[in-house]
C-alpha cells in the first residue's frame, strides 16, 4: 500500500486527467510539482489548487530530455519528499501509416514514449531513497488493442506498457521501495483529439472533424474519474490500471480474441460513436 502524502510530480499537469490528477492528489494533503509546455494552464491549476499546498510549476517539453532533466532536479530540490511521479503527457497524431511521415512519428515517440523513459530515469534515483514511492507511467488502451488510423499512438503506448512492466517487475526482483503502475484510459473527455496534429498525406478535412467528433462521443468518463481512478491504483499498489467501462470491455476482448479483435469492436465502437 502506497499512502498518498509529501509530494507528487506531474506532467502534462495543465489539463485533462494530469490537471484533474493534481487537484485530487492536493486533497488528500500532496505537495506538487507541475510540468507542461502550458504556462498559463498551469498557473489556473496552482491557483485553483490555492494557497493551502505548496505548488511548483515548470515549463517542461517531455519531448527535450534535458527539460525532464532539468525539471527531476527543480521538483525534487522544491520538493524533497517527493514520493509519486506521474508520466503523463502525451499527444495524438491522425492518420493511417501511409498517410504520416517518419518525422511525425518522430515527434510522438519522443513524447509519448522517451517522455515517460527519460521521466522514469530522472526520478529513479530520488524514488529509491524513499521509504516508498510510485512512479505513474500513462499507457492508453491503445497499448492493448490497435486500431487503425493509430500505426504511432499504438507503437508507442505499447512500447510504454512494455516498458512500464519490465520496469516494475525489475523494481521488485530488487526488493526496491518503488512501485509502478500503468495506466491505459480507454476514452475520456479531455482535448487530446481536438488538439491532435494530422498526418501530411491526411488531405480530407471532413474526415478529421469526423474522427474528433467520433472520439468525442464516445468519450464519456470524466477526467476527475479517472484521477479518482489513477489514485486508487496508487494507493492499492495496482500493476495495471484501466480507466473506464469502455476499457475493461476492450481488454476482455482482446484477451478472448487476442487476433480476431477488430471486427466485434469496430461494430462496438460504432454504436458507441452515436450515442446508443
Amino acid at each position: 500500500m502506497t499512502a498518498i502524502r509529501g509530494a507528487a510530480a506531474i506532467t502534462g499537469a495543465a489539463s485533462g486527467i494530469g490537471r484533474a490528477l493534481a487537484i485530487e492528489l492536493a486533497r488528500r494533503g500532496c505537495d506538487l510539482a507541475l510540468a507542461d509546455r502550458d504556462e498559463a494552464g498551469l498557473k489556473s491549476v496552482a491557483a485553483e489548487i490555492g494557497r493551502g499546498r505548496k505548488v511548483s510549476v515548470h515549463r517542461v517539453d517531455v519531448g527535450e530530455p534535458a527539460d525532464i532533466a532539468q525539471f527531476a532536479a527543480e521538483a525534487i530540490s522544491a520538493h524533497p519528499e517527493l514520493g509519486i511521479v506521474v508520466n503523463n503527457a502525451g499527444v495524438a497524431l491522425m492518420g493511417s501509416f501511409e498517410e504520416i511521415d517518419q518525422a511525425q512519428m518522430d515527434w510522438l515517440f519522443d513524447i509519448n514514449f522517451w517522455g515517460v523513459v527519460h521521466g522514469t530515469r530522472a526520478f529513479l534515483p530520488h524514488l529509491k531513497t524513499r521509504s516508498e514511492a510510485h512512479i505513474v507511467n500513462l499507457s492508453s488502451i491503445f497499448g492493448i488493442i490497435a486500431p487503425p488510423g493509430q500505426s504511432a499512438y499504438a507503437a508507442a503506448k505499447f512500447a510504454v506498457r512494455g516498458f512500464s512492466e519490465s520496469v516494475r517487475h525489475e523494481l521488485s526482483v530488487a526488493g526496491s521501495p518503488v512501485r509502478l503502475s500503468v495506466v491505459h484510459p480507454g476514452g475520456v473527455a479531455t482535448a487530446i483529439a481536438r488538439n491532435s496534429r494530422t498526418g501530411v498525406g491526411v488531405t480530407d478535412n471532413a474526415r478529421r472533424a469526423q474522427s474528433i467528433e467520433r472520439f468525442e462521443n464516445a468519450a464519456r468518463t470524466t477526467p476527475k474519474d479517472a484521477a479518482l481512478r489513477i489514485i486508487k491504483g496508487i494507493e492499492s499498489n495496482a500493476p495495471r490500471i484501466l480507466i473506464g467501462n469502455d476499457a475493461r470491455f476492450m481488454d476482455l476482448l482482446q484477451r478472448f480474441r487476442p487476433g480476431t479483435y477488430w471486427a466485434p469492436l469496430q461494430r462496438k465502437l460504432e454504436r458507441m460513436a452515436k450515442g446508443t
